[in-house]
């Protein structure tokens, strides 16, 4: 375990609170030797109040009468300039309120943010920085959002990945003033859009308070994607159409609402790994300033800062002030502004200990189990960082969904027919058993997704083999070069109809697979019309057109569109196509308790059940899957090949007869009749195809037929965990 003592900080008096008159600011800055509130009034005029230190917990409070909502303020923090004890204390700096309900506007990278000179990153600078800064607002309490009728079980959860802004900076049916705020993602006609794609949750991208990357800026452009959070409790004031003086609060929370009653989850991105202060050559805009080793992980010399993110700083959990915190913040959303769940950027970083090691056993996921306020909150890991031992997939234990990244590497690499065999397709269909079937652990630990933010969108997985950032000005050496993508025939866009045909199918191949999957699938917003970034995949300072949903998209690809929704209405119709634990390959049995001969789960080839030689068979890429509950049945094919193969769909007792729901391939390629068992039809290279079974629901009459249990190794002996063939 973390050796992190209980926080003795009464974290309900930080930051500014409204009552009796007036307002008390509380900040906590044990090292520091004096502190100064300060108001700061419309035209920046100022009025400095000096704050009282608590003993007992650092923590430094004093009551203002007559201030009330909207009023302005920030810290100057006075201290020892010791950059070799990890001090840099500067109170020419006026700093952000790391428990600020709102924030307003944003930096000015030209003025004087930095704490030290231009020389040298650790002499001195006692420029005042009052005008060049963002600025913490008082605000006053209001009710939390309407609350959800039914919180989903993981098992009933689609999530879909997406940007506030983009969502709706160019929807026509949202009115201009609305487009990229958080009132235009509670227009009404966003809102009925996901209920009839049929979405359970939307996971927001940061939505926290957040600034761009000086190097950004530098080179005209912005951070879009928000993962450069500088305030854990305020609303990004970017995204409200009304104001940034607390009206964001309100729009927030207007927007929870809205999504709440059309049963619709909200999940947050949040980045509580580092903050946009960057390492210590960056802007002190707030932590840095209140106590740069108390906030952040420093190297030995405490000169330097320790990253395992690749953002300049580490947020440092071990310290109990800091935990405090992101507890804190993370409890803030949940009660305040009624979110229903966090996705964490880079999750590991966020239980290493004070010697900065990986600890599956930190405070961080204690108190997470423990809080009642957390209780059926969903938590979500990116289960890595950076740092040594970072990557931590199938790790995080009972409470914890995590992303798996091996689905999406390969299940890019089956569609594009660059694996060997089927054995892996198999197991990823089945939740990743190999990863996450153990120590009791559900079927929805795993978040199947294919694309998301960072990457390739769908339709760009289909038309590049080659990144092309160039409009990011790094001259394309930024983003990933392992994209496992497949441009068909031709690199970008093209009039060839034959290629277009073929990625049209590729990507429904792609989104078919992570629908179907075992587990909890992740639709990245735009996936399911072919958005496209132009072959850009690390679009994060692309804040345009290029990133932004065209919703114009929509009539071109409805059959995208239209395949995807009937996807997920057939998987919340029908629970066994969303299990929330794994299959074993058991015999079913009728209400009577007799053996049905059909199996929960079962694999097939072309012309019966998988057998070892099949499953050795590093050329196939054909697999059938059978998927069974008491009363119904589905057999989803998978043939990523380019060759067609003749299929013989099973006999009786897998089927009584066989009906088409879903093709990747154009409609009325595959025969809609329905089939009986035994029949003979041809499936297509490159295709994925659905077929739901009409099932036997009791027994042979036969009392004395006995079903052979699979000896171990066999195919559908249940040791397998939820598919034959070697692990």
């Amino acid at each position: 375990m973390t050796n992190t003592a209980q926080p003795i900080i009464n974290s309900s008096i930080l930051g500014a609170n409204i009552g009796d008159g007036g307002t008390r600011f509380a900040l906590w800055a044990p090292r520091a030797t004096r502190v100064e509130v300060a108001l700061v009034a419309a035209d920046r005029s100022q009025r400095n109040l000096d704050m009282v230190r608590s003993d007992a917990d650092g923590v430094w409070s004093v009551f203002v009468p007559g201030v009330g909502a909207e009023q302005r303020y920030g810290f100057r923090v006075h201290g020892e300039w010791d950059p070799d004890d990890g001090a840099r204390f500067n109170p020419a700096r006026l700093l952000l309120d790391p428990y600020a309900k709102a924030i307003t506007a944003g930096v000015d990278y030209l003025g004087p943010i930095l704490d030290h000179t231009a020389d040298s990153d650790f002499e001195l600078d006692t420029t005042d920085s009052a005008e060049a800064v963002p600025l913490s607002v008082v605000v006053a309490p209001t009710p939390p959002p309407t609350p959800l009728a039914r919180r989903r079980p993981l098992s009933e959860t689609v999530i879909y990945e997406a940007h506030l802004k983009g969502m709706t900076r160019t929807h026509p049916a949202v009115p201009e003033h609305l487009r990229g705020t958080f009132a235009g993602l509670a227009y009404p006609a966003m809102i009925d859009y996901l209920v009839d794609l049929g979405v359970t949750a939307i996971e927001l991208l940061p939505a926290q308070y957040f600034i761009s990357e000086p190097f950004i800026i530098g080179r005209g452009l912005s951070n879009y994607w928000g993962y450069n959070t500088l305030g854990f409790f305020a609303p990004h004031s970017a995204y409200t159409s009304v104001g940034t003086l607390g009206e964001q609060v309100g729009e927030f929370k207007q927007m929870v609402s809205a999504l709440h009653e059309a049963g619709i989850e909200v999940i947050m991105d949040v980045v509580y790994n580092h903050t946009g202060e960057g390492g210590h050559e960056g802007p002190t805009l707030s932590f840095r300033g209140i106590d740069h080793a108390g906030y952040y992980r420093l190297t030995d010399d405490l000169r330097n800062d320790y990253d395992v993110t690749g953002c300049g700083n580490s947020v440092d959990t071990s310290h109990p002030g800091v935990l405090q915190m992101i507890i804190d913040s993370m409890r803030y959303w949940v009660t305040e502004m009624g979110v229903d769940g966090f996705r964490f950027d880079l999750a590991t970083e966020l239980i290493r200990d004070e010697h900065h090691g990986v600890d599956q056993g930190h405070e961080f996921k204690r108190v997470i189990a423990e809080d009642p306020d957390f209780a059926g909150i969903k938590m979500i890991a990116e289960p890595w960082d950076l740092g040594p031992y970072g990557y931590q997939v199938g790790n995080w234990g009972q409470r914890w969904t995590e992303w798996n990244d091996r689905f999406r590497g390969y299940i890019r690499d089956y569609w594009r027919s660059q694996v060997d065999g089927v054995d892996e397709l198999a197991t990823r269909l089945a939740g990743s058993t190999d990863i996450f079937d153990h120590e009791g652990r559900p079927a929805t630990t795993s978040v199947n997704f294919v694309t998301a933010h960072d990457g390739f969108t769908l339709r760009d997985l289909v038309t590049y083999n080659d990144k092309h950032n160039e409009l990011n000005g790094e001259d394309n050496r930024d983003g990933t070069n392992d994209n496992r993508s497949w441009n068909c025939g031709a690199e970008g866009e093209t009039d060839d109809p034959q290629v277009n045909a073929l990625r049209m199918r590729q990507m429904k191949n792609l989104m078919a697979t992570q629908l179907l999957a075992v587990g909890v699938p992740m639709i990245t917003a735009g996936d399911e019309f072919a958005r496209t970034q132009d072959g850009n995949n690390n679009a994060y300072c692309q804040d345009g057109p290029l990133s932004w949903i065209h919703w114009d998209l929509l009539e071109p690809y409805a059959e995208l569109h239209s395949m995807t929704k009937a996807l997920l209405q057939l998987r919340a119709k029908y629970p066994v196509l969303r299990r929330n634990s794994f299959h074993y390959g058991r015999e079913m049995n009728d209400l009577q308790g007799k053996p049905l001969g059909r199996k929960d789960i079962a694999w097939f080839s072309e012309n019966g059940e998988m057998s070892d030689v099949h499953w050795a068979d590093g050329s196939r890429r054909l697999l059938g899957w059978y998927v069974s509950d008491r009363r119904v049945a589905f057999l989803s094919w998978f043939n990523s090949s380019d060759v067609g193969v003749d299929v013989v769909l099973p006999d009786q007792p897998w089927a009584n007869s066989w009906q088409l729901r879903i093709e990747t391939g154009p409609p009325g390629e595959l025969p809609s009749e329905v089939l009986a068992p035994g029949s003979t039809f041809h499936l297509p290279g490159r295709t994925v195809a659905v077929f739901q079974a009409e099932v036997p629901l009791w027994a042979a009459a036969d009392p004395n037929r006995e079903l052979r249990r699979p000896a171990a190794g066999e195919a559908g002996d249940p040791s397998q965990r939820g598919r034959p063939g070697p692990r």
